[in-house]
């Protein structure tokens, strides 16, 4: 097993020493990485990262049906995404309407991001079971109807009540949508692609905004909004039907192996007790992350309305330009994470984005406003860029509809109150404004929240692991493994495992010759 690249010492073993040794490695330019053969031989090497390559080189990497499966994803994602804004960037509104203070309108929020973990945990595991097809398809189309459903709310308890259903029903669509865009795009694309998916969640906070630029500022407009919401989400369920399932169930099935619920439930149990401590870890960060998001999008609406009093239009403006630089940002940061790797993107950007928070909420023009919230989410979304294929190379292979979106939804439980702790801090301190009056202080308490989660998540990833790279194509499906090598399926390959393959088959192909 002799290559040309230096040998590493073995990937470390328990947390803290995981936590020494990752902290080294992020000043290492070289990636230490795990190389397998065939027949289970392994040993760990320094590989050097592959060089930048043309981001149009790699979009023709991609077929048309992974190009096709991407765009689903990511409409899915954008779908998800509006649904959710839907309510965030209405909070003015839907106070007038209910004739309930911010904080209270913020509770819908807090109880959509508590009851996404379970949704996750639901249909990621019939996504892993079944396939991602019918799950994501289920999410998508009652999503919609519960857009409608809190349109016909007429008290605002049934207002609650419909969007606790909602977060249930949202949650579900995360770890499919990224399993569905992802798990075909080729190796070398996918930091770009990554980059490009997790922009879904910025551009469905755009076009949420351009939806209320259009309708107005009148208090029942909140509605019209909500309607697209629901077209949009029933026509990304809708689309999704007309595809087939994802490759790896699909030759699951060809090959007549059948997954039973016993096989399903005992490779889970063996999964989680192998890597349990790397669903902690991916909690956590998802946590520091979801609080990253939550503090400088959800109210930034009504900062610029209350704080800096501007007018509901050129509020929604600068709403517009703040995410237009949060969707550049995750596709060139995701981009260049494929280069640098995934812990030195996100923690570049989430430093970058820490210093930027005096230029972020001390201007008082639109213009000035728009400028610097271009700048700090084009670093608060780059960071999140790398999210998706980070999340999808730490998961085990087979569980790549769960483990993400479960990961993802628990951060988004733990970070459920972080609209209300805005809201509620701001609206008990006050600022003076441009024109002289007290405000809600909406500015200083976004700003020193951003600091101090953008230090964390700094932190979180630099003493955190790395398998950029990770080779998972041919994992099968949860539960198809149960009756061959688990520890092959449940691994720590990387990029380079291709790499040693190929060179096997070419060495044979010769010897044959």
């Amino acid at each position: 097993m002799a290559h040309g690249n230096e040998p590493a010492d073995p990937l470390a073993r328990g947390i803290f020493a995981t936590a020494r040794q990752s902290w080294g490695d992020l000043f290492r330019w070289k990636q230490r990485v795990v190389v397998a053969n065939e027949i289970g031989e392994s040993h760990t090497e320094w590989h050097s990262p592959e060089r930048l390559r043309n981001p149009i080189s790699l979009f023709m990497m991609l077929t048309a049906k992974d190009w096709i499966y991407f765009l689903v994803g990511l409409f899915a994602w954008t779908a998800d995404a509006f649904d959710f804004h839907a309510l965030a960037i209405q909070t003015v509104k839907l106070s007038n309407y209910y004739e309930r203070t911010k904080t209270d309108i913020t509770t819908a929020i807090t109880l959509t991001l508590l009851l996404r973990s379970i949704g996750a945990a639901v249909f990621g595991l019939l996504g892993d079971r079944f396939g991602r097809k019918w799950p994501m398809v289920t999410n998508l189309i009652v999503l919609g109807l519960l857009q409608i459903a809190t349109i016909y709310s007429a008290t605002f308890e049934q207002f609650l009540a419909v969007r606790s259903l909602f977060g249930l029903f949202m949650g579900g669509v995360y770890g499919n949508a990224v399993a569905m865009a992802l798990e075909n795009c080729p190796i070398e694309a996918r930091g770009l692609m990554s980059g490009i998916l997790q922009q879904g969640y910025a551009l469905g906070y755009v076009l949420a905004a351009c939806a209320n630029l259009g309708v107005g500022g009148g208090t029942d407009t909140w509605k019209t909004v909500f309607w697209i919401a629901s077209g949009l989400s029933i026509s990304a369920g809708l689309l999704r039907c007309c595809f087939p399932e994802s490759k790896q169930f699909t030759v699951a099935k060809e090959a007549g192996r059948h997954i039973s619920a016993g096989d399903f439930w005992k490779e889970t149990k063996i999964m989680l007790a192998k890597e349990w401590r790397m669903c902690v870890y991916c909690i956590i960060l998802m946590t520091w992350f979801n609080y990253y998001a939550h503090t400088s999008q959800d109210s930034y609406t009504t900062f610029m309305l209350e704080s800096k009093e501007l007018p509901n239009d050129a509020a929604t403006r600068a709403s517009i330009l703040m995410n237009t630089g949060a969707c550049v940002g995750g596709t060139i940061i995701g981009y260049l994470s494929q280069f640098i790797g995934r812990r030195r993107a996100i923690v570049g950007a989430a430093l970058i984005s820490c210093c930027l928070v005096p230029a972020w909420i001390l201007p008082t023009t639109e213009p000035g406003l728009s400028a610097s919230g271009f700048m700090i989410q084009f670093f608060v979304q780059g960071a999140w860029g790398v999210v998706p294929i980070h999340l999808n190379e730490l998961s085990p292979p087979a569980y790549r509809s769960t483990f993400p979106g479960l990961a993802y939804q628990l951060g988004n439980m733990v970070s459920s109150p972080a609209a209300q702790i805005v809201n509620a801090i701001s609206e008990s301190h006050f600022v003076t404004s441009k024109s002289g009056k007290l405000v809600d202080g909406y500015g200083p308490t976004m700003g020193i929240a951003l600091a101090i989660v953008a230090v964390g998540i700094a932190v979180t990833a630099a003493l955190g692991p790395e398998k950029r790279g990770r080779s998972f194509e041919r994992a099968g499906p949860a539960g198809a493994n149960i009756h061959g090598d688990v520890k092959k399926d449940v691994d720590n390959l990387s990029i380079s495992d291709s790499k040693v393959h190929c060179a096997i088959e070419l060495e044979a192909n010769q010897s044959k010759v």
